[in-house]
């Protein structure tokens, strides 16, 4: 059977995490031979799926809630005024980001993180959507404890979890935990189109942005785990495989029986798949369900925490497998991607936040993937 898609029409990629907007056109001459663009234009970077301007409102609670908040914040926003947080569990901490597209009123602020404090020191995981927000988070620490922070583990390289560890790396004695395939990432010329864009419309934010290798990192056989001990606490840190980006990690916080899954499961919108592989995904979250089961609470990378059976897991889960159903099945019955994409809705979905941002990029991303697999 001859490929459905050319390969020069093939859509590039520049998804809301990597900077980058979606079209269908054959690559210029800079993409096929690597160079990047070095600026977009303002209409280029239009935000249908943002943050309200001049908006700030928090649900009251942040664990097995639908309330979302929405928060916007000013260019002028010091470094060194608080975030408000979630104290989730005993001396557990949880920022709930803004469920939208990063944008100039959220300002990279569309993602979670969180820190505990232990005996003798803190461990932030992730570090959110700028070097701004990566000062935030450590003036928000300085309200709560005047212990350091010993280690920060970043789940994966996606902007909106990463791009704040600059402001940790400077600190003195700060450890950074990643994934091995974050040196991959830092090589790709993915940053330089994530960073472009981001300069577009949050400059001021982006100050002093480098990427952070880390100190450790974490890989080796799939599932096998790091473990990190301090003041008390123990965090078991595993290789979930590059299911979501070029490497991702899901940290398990022993004593309490927190597991911050990342984005291996999307809670209060649709997931985002334009990256990593949607097999490993599906594989890791049975993985997920079977090996913490017990857990008490799981924190994802996007919307609120939550309790057992996890259902958000499950969801996700379900409309990935879906999803490769579907497009199995365009594609073994000659159907071309666009039509796909065209005629492949989910009206069971369709109100969940973000399924117009995403649900077409979804399609557009598994369709080639099963492409390469089934040719």
């Amino acid at each position: 059977m001859k490929p459905l898609i050319n390969s020069f029409l093939i859509a590039i990629s520049l998804w809301m995490y990597g900077g980058l907007v979606f079209a269908q056109k054959a690559p210029s001459a800079a993409d096929q031979t690597g160079e990047t663009e070095t600026h977009y234009t303002r209409e280029e970077v239009d935000h249908a799926f943002g943050t309200k301007a001049g908006e700030t409102q928090y649900p009251a609670l942040a664990i097995d809630t639908d309330e979302v908040p929405s928060v916007a914040f000013s260019a002028e926003t010091s470094t060194d005024e608080p975030l408000k947080y979630y104290e989730i569990a005993p001396s557990t901490y949880f920022f709930y980001g803004n469920i939208a597209e990063v944008d100039e009123n959220n300002r990279g602020f569309n993602g979670n993180a969180g820190f505990v404090v232990t005996d003798d020191s803190v461990v932030v995981i992730d570090s959110l959507g700028s070097p701004r927000l990566g000062k935030r988070i450590l003036s928000t620490i300085k309200t709560v404890t005047d212990k350091p922070v010993k280690y920060l583990i970043i789940t994966h390289n996606h902007p909106d979890h990463a791009y704040g560890a600059i402001a940790f790396k400077e600190q003195k004695g700060v450890i950074v935990v990643g994934h091995a395939g974050t040196m991959e990432y830092i090589k790709s010329d993915r940053i330089d189109h994530s960073v472009n864009y981001r300069n577009t419309f949050i400059k001021e934010d982006m100050l002093g942005f480098k990427p952070v290798k880390p100190d450790i990192m974490v890989g080796g056989e799939l599932y096998s785990k790091q473990t990190l001990e301090t003041g008390g606490k123990t965090f078991d840190i595993y290789n979930t495989g590059a299911h979501h980006s070029f490497g991702d990690l899901i940290v398990h916080q022993k004593e309490d029986n927190i597991v911050w899954i990342s984005d291996l499961a999307f809670n209060n919108r649709v997931t985002f798949m334009a990256d990593g592989s949607s097999e490993k995904a599906i594989d890791a979250q049975t993985w997920l369900l079977e090996t913490f089961k017990d857990a008490k609470l799981m924190v994802p990378g996007h919307g609120s925490v939550q309790t057992s059976p996890f259902p958000m897991v499950s969801k996700t889960k379900d409309y990935m497998q879906r999803l490769r159903k579907d497009m199995t099945d365009a594609i073994e019955g000659e159907q071309d991607l666009q039509t796909t994409v065209d005629n492949t809705y989910y009206k069971d979905w369709e109100k969940i936040r973000l399924y117009h941002l995403n649900h077409k990029k979804n399609i557009d991303f598994v369709y080639r993937e099963l492409e390469l697999d089934l040719f």
